[in-house]
């Protein structure tokens, strides 16, 4: 048997952002999208308040169960025209807040998409003080906008990466057991 002591020189814990983002990325697999899976989660004083994931509103049928978003249409990406089905999930993250009455202003919010414009204003109007998100998504004239937020001190943006260590300690957690004792090294 191996000194416990030794178990934890190689341990690696993720950092608060890492965390909260693996907990988006989670979220992003109830997604019911076609075209990009997405997660997000409300954090105050470092505790979850609500997550959210894209998908077709609540009693529609998913496109995921349908294998389409509409008919002759295989994801909502492949039309310039056809508006997206999907609820995105910061404003699924936000309606469960207000479903279950939880205050979002002073939040933060970690979405592993860059938020769309529209998801943008609907986080500032929460009182959302700041977003972290894994992948960029806005650019050109979306830029500008959403720049324009940021440099009225209406909201702050990070892009936050996980670290290969935190993104592979996590997978051996998501495969193996948990709740067992650590003999071996991690």
């Amino acid at each position: 048997m191996q000194d416990i002591s030794q178990v934890y020189t190689n341990y690696h814990r993720p950092t608060w952002d890492e965390y909260f983002m693996m907990l988006a990325k989670l979220a992003a697999t109830r997604s019911t999208c076609l075209a990009f899976p997405v997660g997000a989660v409300i954090v105050k004083n470092k505790q979850v308040v609500a997550t959210g994931y894209n998908g077709s509103p609540s009693g529609s049928a998913h496109c995921t169960a349908q294998g389409y978003c509409y008919p002759e249409l295989s994801s909502c990406d492949a039309s310039k025209t056809m508006p997206s089905r999907a609820v995105h999930a910061e404003a699924n993250a936000i309606a469960q807040a207000a479903k279950h009455g939880i205050p979002t202003a002073g939040a933060s919010i970690y979405v592993t998409l860059e938020p769309c414009l529209s998801c943008l204003k609907l986080i500032i109007s929460a009182d959302i003080q700041e977003v972290f998100y894994e992948t960029t998504f806005n650019t050109g004239d979306k830029a500008l906008v959403r720049d324009s937020f940021i440099n009225e001190g209406l909201v702050t943006l990070k892009q936050i990466p996980l670290s290969e260590a935190t993104a592979q300690m996590a997978a051996k957690f998501l495969l193996q057991p948990t709740s067992v004792a650590r003999l071996v090294e991690m």
